[in-house]
């Protein structure tokens, strides 16, 4: 693999990205901290660079998706790379619908959408995500993906299948189960449905093989209740083959602390009290 990085990879991050670039599908499982947003980007650099996609699609959640097109993107793609940068908005002005529109037509630079999952869950954002998958040879990236854990929500069913116009996919978040091994099945099907074996197209049969279900009754009202795990080894042999899981004790090379921004949007309420000049600003000392 040879690549100019723009900014220096710590170790972990060029092992990573040595061991997955070239992977049709590929889960980056890296703690906060250690910096797999840039991994993604630099493999989505490669990939352009070689003439293998001319799209890099970023699809994150509210407070997290401008921080790619902001920060990310120009702290790390090489600037050799000449680029279209376009942050996804319902309703867009004209001259920025003028650049969504742009992003379908084929072009020499690198065409680079930043969308909120959130959008998943319209008939504009879907159709709109769907058109440039099908005019475009994408890599297509879902950071913080535990926002699509859940198998019945509108916005996983949607990237699920919108997943399988993109020729390169990737997740990214630093704790891929953040209540229970269920977590996995729809990140993993977001990937591909063959990563799990035979039971990564259908959500209740990879219940059925690792959680332990009890069907309880109130009445004439019957339930399962989820009451245990089995064959996690299994599960996490499997994942294995298609991740890689870095946290930051394994980081020698880490600084102390890497500061994240992130974007919040405020009420109007928060807007009146918190803002410099706003009616109602609190003065005193900050509490962080």
């Amino acid at each position: 693999m040879k690549y100019d990085y723009k900014t220096k990879p710590f170790a972990h991050q060029a092992d990573v990205l040595k061991k997955s670039w070239d992977k049709i599908n590929w889960a980056y499982f890296l703690e906060m901290g250690t910096g797999k947003s840039k991994v993604a980007i630099d493999n989505a650099a490669i990939l352009f660079e070689r003439g293998e996609i001319d799209t890099f699609i970023v699809v994150a959640p509210k407070g997290v998706y401008r921080n790619w097109a902001n920060l990310e993107i120009p702290a790390h793609m090489p600037d050799r790379i000449e680029r279209d940068v376009v942050v996804w908005r319902p309703d867009p002005t004209k001259t920025h619908k003028q650049a969504l529109n742009d992003l379908l037509n084929p072009s020499e630079r690198l065409r680079v959408l930043v969308m909120n999952v959130e959008a998943l869950s319209t008939v504009k954002g879907q159709r709109f995500l769907e058109a440039l998958l099908r005019a475009s040879v994408a890599f297509l990236a879902v950071d913080e993906s535990t926002a699509i854990k859940s198998p019945k929500a509108r916005r996983t069913k949607s990237l699920i299948k919108l997943s399988e116009l993109a020729t390169y996919r990737r997740i990214l978040t630093g704790f891929p189960v953040t209540q229970s091994p269920m977590d996995l099945w729809a990140q993993c099907r977001f990937l591909d449905k063959s990563l799990l074996g035979d039971c990564g197209d259908n959500f209740f049969q990879f219940q059925y093989r690792y959680a332990v279900m009890k069907r309880h009754s109130v009445g004439t009202h019957s339930y399962n209740q989820l009451v245990g795990y089995r064959n996690l080894d299994q599960l996490s042999l499997l994942l294995k083959e298609f991740s890689s899981r870095i946290t930051k004790d394994e980081c020698l090379d880490l600084p102390a602390k890497i500061y994240i921004q992130r974007n919040i949007t405020l009420t109007d309420e928060q807007s009146r009290i918190y803002l410099p000049g706003s009616e109602g600003l609190r003065s005193g000392p900050s509490r962080g």
